[in-house]
């Protein structure tokens, strides 16, 4: 029997014994009472001076007060007064392994085991400290040997699974972790372990339902918590990934890991600013924390924040200068800045650090192409390839290299080997519909180009109520929303498909940028035009207006090239024939440069020097763009022959007013091509080496725009034989135009 805990006082006359105290302080430990419980055991020491079981409880007292050394001092006093005393040998290599004494914590669990050779928890204790050694072989043996001793020894089997994991054994380790589970089912850590083990395989569903038994057992259970995140991340499950490190982080709100892994869910939501703040976290708590460094790099480099992007590569790069991945960072961000030589300069660093790593011999091939060394490209594919033979990306990339260097069936036999190891990849299934809108044919890369939602346009996808129209649903009597969604060029190529919608009974409603509103008013029919960012009305159905041809299932012979289908304002128009005067001579545009930010915009824009050999022609040259690149400014201030109008170009309508008083435009492939094309007027386009799908592959003319001509490079950066070409077609163009003019000239003459 225990006593009362609480002592009598001092009129009470009762003389305790040393046992007396022992059990008291029993009673003490039991409630968590550990200072009062040393107290007894002390008296009942200070009676007994040899009581073995007081210094072993006291040791027991002192570990659970965290006081290791105490602890380790008691359970040896214990000893010395019972040497066979193989419990404390126990508890003394449990406190030495908490102390980091491994070698003497083994030498104390030998000695228990040698006392009492059926001891199954020491030798369970024994693995443990095997495994913070990391002698995982000697650390099994251990655990098996417990579990021979005691089948039913729950944790030996879970800490067996534990082993295993380690090395590598992980469908044995599953059946552990059962086992486990099946002596009890309540064993949150043994559902934890369980759960990443099956996360290790890949068996991601799987890992989900025992990682969510695990928390439902501990709802505080942080790791588990972490684990599940990682698993429904690899399910593509991330907004339940966002929920399972968030609460990691309200369980642990000073945790660095957890806000680093709430931070990377983010960033594939495409929640930047949010990733951000959350890394800025991770670094307040951790300043020197390189890998947070380097992700800040990528999710500044998302939100096009690319100096700072930059910066923080830097400062990745100055705590761990050999960081390859920071490294690697580093060139993408010039990559994405259009800095390709600097981006290849990163890669090949990276790769002088470490030879045999693909990722960086694929990279490095990315800065390739984007320099037009396509010869090169391939060969660090190839090596990519070597090292990493299910290397999916490799094979997408070299496929695009492929594609540009117009080896198309070699490039869509590469985009298929790469959908073979991941079917799902978007970037992949994207650059394999380029492929085929680019070869002509439409009914595959119009139904794959719909990857495009998940790969470069994931943020912009739309969320509506409203339901995607592709052709499957009769129009009649609906309202019908079509909305922009790339350029500005594409909207006016795509635009012609309204007139098809209204035809077919819809009243269509065309959400519209506002440099193309005034435009827009005058296409061929009656729509409801709303400025882009403006409150919509109420709508049916919709459809974006780069997936119309695939609802119209769009073929090469069926393009709806129903051309003039936008038209020049009359008032702009006729302020243009004042402002240019008396026509006495062919009138042509040029458009040399288009956006600086678009993606190819380094192949299909060209210094306006390359084009001054036209200049010496006898037209009368029109600049039909607003803005013109500091580069180009003082060659334009030069060129007496080319007539500037930016201050009058305000938004398409006045460049179309403008293009309707020309003979002729050439430009590059930029939004006033199309434009000229949708107004029937003659146009020809400048197209790199490797030109856009929209204009197929080595054709002169344009299924999209019966009035283009198309004039291609016939080697990549090679704009020169492009403009001798053009030079040769102006003059035999020119003659024709006289001729016809004279022809009518005469025609007038008889008629008179």
């Amino acid at each position: 029997m225990f006593l009362n805990h609480v002592l009598p006082t001092h009129n009470q006359q009762l003389l305790l014994t040393a046992e007396d105290y022992f059990n008291l302080g029993n009673s003490r430990l039991e409630l968590r009472l550990y200072q009062a419980a040393l107290a007894s055991y002390a008296q009942a020491l200070a009676l007994q001076p040899n009581y073995a079981e007081a210094y072993w409880k006291s040791g027991n007292a002192w570990f659970n007060l965290l006081d290791y050394q105490a602890a380790a001092s008691s359970y040896q006093q214990a000893i010395r007064c019972k040497s066979d005393y193989a419990q404390a040998y126990n508890n003394l290599g449990i406190a030495l392994q908490k102390l980091k004494r491994y070698d003497a914590a083994l030498t104390n669990f030998a000695l228990a085991i040698t006392i009492k050779p059926d001891y199954a928890n020491a030798y369970n204790n024994q693995g443990l400290v095997f495994h913070e050694l990391g002698l995982f072989k000697q650390e099994l043996a251990c655990y098996q040997q417990a579990i021979s001793l005691n089948p039913e020894f729950v944790e030996a089997w879970n800490n067996q699974g534990n082993a295993l994991q380690q090395l590598g054994h992980y469908t044995e380790a599953i059946c552990s972790y059962q086992q486990a589970l099946a002596l009890n089912p309540d064993h949150a850590k043994a559902c934890y372990n369980l759960g990443n083990a099956l996360l290790s395989l890949k068996r991601y569903a799987e890992a989900v339902q025992y990682l969510a038994r695990a928390i439902m057992l501990n709802p505080d259970y942080a790791d588990a918590y972490t684990s599940q995140g990682m698993a429904l991340a690899a399910l593509h499950k991330h907004e339940a990934a966002l929920k399972c490190f968030a609460r990691v982080v309200a369980i642990q709100p000073n945790d660095a890991e957890a806000h680093f892994n709430y931070a990377l869910t983010l960033n594939q939501l495409r929640q930047n600013e949010s990733a951000l703040v959350s890394i800025d976290r991770v670094l307040a708590i951790q300043p020197d924390n390189v890998e947070a460094y380097n992700s800040r790099c990528k999710v500044l480099s998302d939100l096009k924040r690319y100096p700072e992007a930059l910066d923080s590569c830097a400062q990745a790069l100055l705590l761990q200068p050999d960081f390859i991945e920071a490294i690697i960072n580093r060139g993408n961000v010039f990559n994405e800045l259009g800095q390709y030589q600097a981006a290849l300069s990163c890669f090949e660093t990276a790769l002088a650090i470490q030879p045999d790593f693909a990722g960086a011999h694929n990279n490095r091939g990315l800065a390739l192409q984007n320099l037009n060394r396509h010869q090169e490209a391939l060969v660090s594919y190839q090596q990519a390839l070597i090292l990493s033979p299910d290397f999916a990306e490799a094979y997408n990339n070299r496929g695009t290299t492929l594609k540009e260097l117009k080896r198309f069936s070699e490039a869509d036999a590469n985009y298929d080997q790469a959908l073979v190891i991941n079917p799902e990849d978007a970037s992949t299934n994207w650059n394999k519909a380029l492929l085929k809108l680019l070869t002509g044919d439409y009914e595959t890369g119009w139904r794959l180009y719909e990857w495009r939602w998940r790969e470069r346009q994931m943020d912009k996808v739309r969320i509506f109520s409203q339901a995607l129209w592709l052709g499957d649903v009769d129009l009649a009597g609906k309202t019908i929303l079509i909305y922009p969604e790339q350029g500005l060029g594409d909207f006016i190529q795509f635009c012609r498909y309204a007139p098809l919608l209204a035809e077919l009974g819809a009243h269509v409603v065309i959400e519209t940028p506002i440099p193309l509103v005034s435009l827009l008013q005058t296409l061929s029919g009656s729509f409801e035009i709303v400025v882009q960012g403006h409150s919509l009305p109420a709508f049916d159905l919709q459809c974006p207006l780069l997936s119309l041809p695939l609802a119209f299932k769009t073929s090469l012979a069926t393009v709806p090239a129903n051309i003039p289908y936008l038209f020049a304002d009359q008032s702009k128009r006729q302020s243009w024939r004042t402002r240019l005067g008396l026509k006495t001579i062919t009138r042509i545009g040029l458009v040399w440069s288009g956006a600086p930010m678009h993606k190819n915009d380094h192949n299909r824009s060209l210094p306006l020097l390359t084009l001054a050999p036209l200049l010496d022609l006898a037209f009368e040259f029109h600049c039909l763009q607003n803005q013109i690149r500091s580069e180009d400014l003082a060659v334009l201030n030069q060129l007496a022959g080319l007539h500037q109008h930016q201050q009058y170009l305000q938004d398409f309508s006045d460049t179309a007013a403008l293009i309707a008083e020309l003979d002729l435009v050439i430009s590059v492939d930029t939004s006033v091509a199309h434009l000229a094309g949708a107004m029937a007027k003659p146009v020809w386009i400048l197209l790199p080496f490797a030109a856009d799908y929209r204009w197929l592959a080595d054709t002169e003319d344009s299924p999209w725009y019966p009035t283009a001509r198309l004039f291609r490079q016939t080697d990549f950066n090679d704009w020169d034989e492009v403009i001798k070409l053009l030079s040769q077609h102006l003059l035999i163009w020119h003659t024709a135009q006289l001729s016809l003019l004279s022809a009518g000239s005469h025609q007038q003459a008889s008629a008179v």
